[in-house]
């Protein structure tokens, strides 16, 4: 526990000065940036260094690198300088009425599937509580809970959700997308295996369907070819219909988004491709109420 006079020295102008030092490399540069005075940023860093009892910076000649200890101070400052930020976009939050703010965090598959409805039916019963919610593929949004980025999140359940709290959120079913003229397109349903002849259209390297597809393939001794990476799944839909390969998705974003552009989909039959989507929290005592208001809605309304 911090000392109280080391409470006292500490300004939050100081820690951002010393961030910026970081990542500019030089204390001039640092103090440009921060619109300080090249004496007074020197003055703010050596106290801060005299405070704290340690050395921060190691002075180089290309620059300013951080101490074991400076790396230490580096988290926490960047952890102290975002909290105050978020507070003060809460705090004005309230001038116009907002009586509650939560933080959310959603893989694609929840945000393109499940919350837009899940939110709204929310906000119709809480029209004052204001939902920030930021998409993350599962593994930065276990990541980001754990970092107290959000209050809690959305995920894959087949991800490491390490120390946090995990509950049920919602299912769904992965499908292989093809054009209607593909020559897997008359089957009923799809083992992942009888896919792999074809060429594959590929989310993003950190989505949990791009690491599971992947890992499905060389458990099958096989590797994907894997055509090109796209970021969402609409970008997915658009190169299947260009003849780029196949694709895979859930089958409720299939329906919003590939099913207008006239593509075809068949159900993959494969254990893995029945999915849990997962609520994950740090600890649910600690929520805000509204927070805790949200997340119980999202775990009990479609009784998982």
């Amino acid at each position: 526990m911090l000392h109280k006079s080391l409470i006292r020295r500490l300004d939050l102008i100081t820690l951002q000065l010393f961030v910026a030092v970081h990542e500019e490399g030089t204390l001039t540069r640092a103090a440009g940036r921060e619109a300080i005075a090249l004496s007074a940023a020197s003055k703010r860093l050596m106290e801060l260094e005299e405070a704290l009892g340690i050395g921060l910076f190691m002075r180089q000649a290309k620059g300013m690198v951080l101490t074991p200890a400076g790396e230490t101070l580096l988290h926490h400052a960047r952890k102290m300088l975002f909290n105050v930020e978020k507070m003060g976009l809460e705090l004005s939050e309230h001038s116009f009425g907002v009586r509650g703010y939560v933080r959310m965090l959603g893989n694609l598959s929840a945000i393109i599937q499940f919350l837009p409805q899940d939110l709204r039916d929310f906000s119709e019963h809480h029209p004052h509580v204001k939902v920030d919610l930021e998409e993350r593929p599962s593994s930065g949004v276990i990541q980001g809970v754990l970092d107290g980025v959000a209050d809690f999140g959305i995920c894959s359940r087949d991800s490491d959700v390490k120390t946090l709290g995990a509950v049920p959120y919602r299912h769904d079913q992965l499908m292989v997308v093809m054009r209607a003229d593909h020559e897997l397109a008359s089957a009923r349903e799809l083992a992942f295996v009888d896919t792999l002849g074809s060429d594959y259209v590929g989310l993003h390297a950190a989505s949990s369907i791009n690491m599971r597809t992947h890992a499905a393939a060389r458990q099958a001794g096989r590797v994907l070819r894997l055509r090109i990476h796209v970021p969402g799944f609409d970008a997915v839909c658009c190169m299947v219909l260009a003849n780029m390969g196949i694709g895979i998705l859930p089958q409720r974003a299939f329906e919003l988004i590939g099913q207008p552009l006239g593509l075809h989909a068949v159900p993959l039959s494969d254990d893995w491709a029945r999915r849990t989507l997962i609520l994950v929290v740090r600890d649910e005592a600690s929520l805000s109420p509204v927070s805790r208001m949200l997340f119980e809605r999202l775990r009990l309304v479609h009784g998982v």
